[in-house]
C-alpha cells in the first residue's frame, strides 16, 4: 500500500488509475470516422514496410495528430511519406483537414 492509496481511504490493490486509459485516438470529433477510413487506405502500404500509423487525435483546427510507428517510427524517409503520401490521402478523403502532425 503506498501513500496516496492510504489517503484516499483505499484498501492495498484497490487504487484508482491516475491516468485516464482511453486511447487519444478514441476521441469524439466529428471527422474521425473519415481519417480513420482514409488511414486504412494507406496503411497496407506502410505495414508492407514494417510501419503503420495511429490516430492520436484531432484538434479543434481540423489538424490530425498520427502517431508513426515501427519502421516508420525511426525510417529517414518518414516525413515525405507522411507528407506525400498519408497526408495527401487523408486530405483527398477528408477536405476539412488542414494538415497532419507527427507527435
Amino acid at each position: 500500500m503506498n501513500l496516496l492509496d492510504l489517503l484516499k481511504g483505499k484498501k492495498s490493490g484497490e487504487a484508482e488509475a491516475l491516468v485516464d486509459p482511453t486511447p487519444l485516438a478514441m476521441i469524439t470529433h466529428p471527422l474521425r470516422e473519415s481519417v480513420e477510413a482514409a488511414l486504412e487506405t494507406v496503411r497496407p502500404y506502410l505495414q508492407a514496410d514494417g510501419g503503420d500509423v495511429e490516430l492520436a487525435g484531432i484538434t479543434e483546427d481540423n489538424i490530425v495528430e498520427l502517431r508513426l510507428l515501427g519502421a516508420c517510427g525511426s525510417c529517414p524517409m518518414s516525413t515525405m511519406t507522411l507528407r506525400a503520401g498519408v497526408e495527401q490521402a487523408i486530405k483527398r478523403a477528408v477536405p476539412e483537414i488542414v494538415r497532419i502532425e507527427s507527435v
